[in-house]
């Protein structure tokens, strides 16, 4: 893009404006200056709230993509890289799931997950090509993250899924997004406390949206027991803790009682659950689970 195009087009976005609010930031005391942050960080819970019909409309997506097998690819550059990156590692620990099923890809490869890959992010063909690396498919959904809604490499990445035929979602912190996807989301959170830096409320905005969207997708295929997380994986001590604790909150039962029926249960809380409190036995609840698609309320029932 020639230099005076993209210095006009740069001038003109939301996350490059100057915040009249922070003009003197440079001149007040540490208090202050935590103060004019916090102030500012407020509207971010306000601007995704705005978003809501559009944040479950990509939460429905990728609920549908995993039940047919799909998988949930973030891609991003810099700070947008790196907070889809941080996404997809805990969702496995978290859920239960493969490490496949929810990815990050950021511009510039793994080195840029820890220092700046200087113009990785203008690289079209590079979104595409890491897309390919990873057998990108119709099955699956890309959610595009650029604040400021013109990074070529998600740009490209975009283009190229929906040419699949796979459904895309398009996070920014922009209004006027010309990007064609089946979900566009706008956290418009305002100009930054400094001047362009959007790891700031932009980043802040986009991290919780895609709490919202994996979350989401992840209650939508039974991996909770009303606000329980009951697909946890018990790889270390504390999380093996952690899985006692959650099966005597879900049942009501002892301690000792947890480590007998996790044992029978050889670890698998669902199946534990449902040995309890449906009071079967180990292959019946590993029958109605499968029946009831892993959502254990339906499985007791």
């Amino acid at each position: 893009m020639h230099k005076k195009k993209l210095f006009t087009e740069l001038s003109s976005l939301l996350t490059e404006q100057v915040n009249p609010a922070t003009a003197k930031i440079d001149t007040v005391s540490s208090l202050e200056i935590a103060r004019l942050m916090n102030h500012e960080d407020k509207k971010v819970a306000t601007a995704v709230e705005d978003e809501l019909p559009q944040i479950a409309a990509a939460i429905d997506l990728v609920a549908a993509a995993f039940k047919r097998g799909g998988r949930l690819i973030y891609i991003g550059a810099g700070t947008s890289g790196r907070l889809g990156i941080l996404d997809a590692s805990e969702c496995p620990p978290t859920f239960g799931v493969s490490r496949s099923q929810v990815q990050g890809i950021i511009a510039g490869g793994k080195k840029a997950v820890f220092r700046s890959v200087e113009g990785a992010e203008d690289d079209v063909e590079a979104g595409v090509a890491a897309l390919k690396k990873i057998s990108f498919s119709k099955r699956d959904v890309l959610c595009g993250i650029s604040a400021s809604k013109r990074t070529p490499f998600v740009l490209g990445a975009i283009d190229f899924a929906r040419r699949l035929g796979a459904k895309t979602v398009f996070l920014t912190s922009n209004p006027d997004v010309g990007v064609k996807a089946s979900v566009v989301i706008r956290t418009l959170v305002g100009p930054e406390v400094i001047m362009g830096s959007t790891r700031m409320k932009a980043g802040t905005s986009h991290k919780l949206v895609l709490n919202m969207i994996s979350t989401g997708a992840m209650i939508l295929c039974g991996k909770t027991y009303g606000n329980l997380m009951v697909d946890v994986q018990p790889t270390n001590q504390k999380l093996i803790e952690r899985t006692k604790r959650i099966f005597m909150l879900a049942t009501g039962a002892s301690y000792a009682d947890a480590e007998i029926i996790l044992r029978e249960a050889d670890g698998k809380l669902k199946v534990a659950l449902v040995i309890y409190l449906a009071g079967c036995s180990r292959s019946e609840a590993v029958r109605r689970l499968k029946s009831a698609q892993g959502f254990v309320g339906k499985a007791i029932k």
